[in-house]
């Protein structure tokens, strides 16, 4: 099992770097990384993209792998594929990927457990967390997908991939995953 966090973004609705936002005595990509280091998953990467070299140097050190792709100016799509190549060539037996996001702060160490043991119970190939009207990130993609993951384009993410195969998706409640940073708004309110 591995986990890929996506942070490769230029925040540029925010207009600053979203992954370094101080929150509860730790910046946003940190409190992400803390959660995807506690939980079972083997392998974790993190692909930065815009600010790369600012961002790196606001982390702390931990098992979690630091990469960058130069690409990240194409979209989401660019960091998946990146950031499953480079699971697969530390790890080429991984049998799932959990992808998540860097501005989500209420992900947990739990929560991706959970993703983890529903994935094992259901042997579903998506595992995607539910925020009441919609679903998205932290989602679990099965080694079968990972296919069609590399052939993602732009920055559509995988959502399409999540709607093509949705018969075969199971879902982990996460009220709180319609949270996320993209404007000062946003920000403000977390903090408030």
């Amino acid at each position: 099992m591995g986990i890929v966090i996506l942070a490769a973004g230029s925040s540029s609705r925010l207009g600053n770097p979203k992954q370094i936002l101080p929150y509860r005595n730790k910046n946003l990509l940190q409190h992400s990384i803390e959660a995807a280091v506690c939980c079972e998953a083997n392998t974790v990467i993190v692909v930065l993209g815009a600010h790369a070299e600012l961002i790196a140097k606001n982390i702390e050190k931990t098992r979690a792998q630091i990469i960058e792709t130069k690409e990240w100016k194409e979209g989401m799509a660019a960091s998946i594929r990146k950031g499953l190549d480079t699971l697969l060539s530390i790890s080429p037996d991984t049998d799932a990927v959990i992808f998540m996001v860097c501005d989500q702060p209420y992900v947990s160490g739990a929560l991706l457990n959970e993703i983890i043991n529903i994935h094992k119970k259901t042997g579903k190939p998506i595992i995607a967390s539910d925020y009441g009207e919609t679903t998205g990130p932290p989602v679990l993609f099965h080694r079968s997908l990972f296919g069609e993951l590399a052939q993602l384009k732009g920055d559509t993410g995988a959502r399409k991939i999540i709607i093509q195969h949705s018969g075969k998706a199971a879902t982990v409640p996460f009220a709180n995953g319609k949270t996320d940073i993209d404007t000062t708004e946003d920000y403000l309110a977390l903090k408030n």
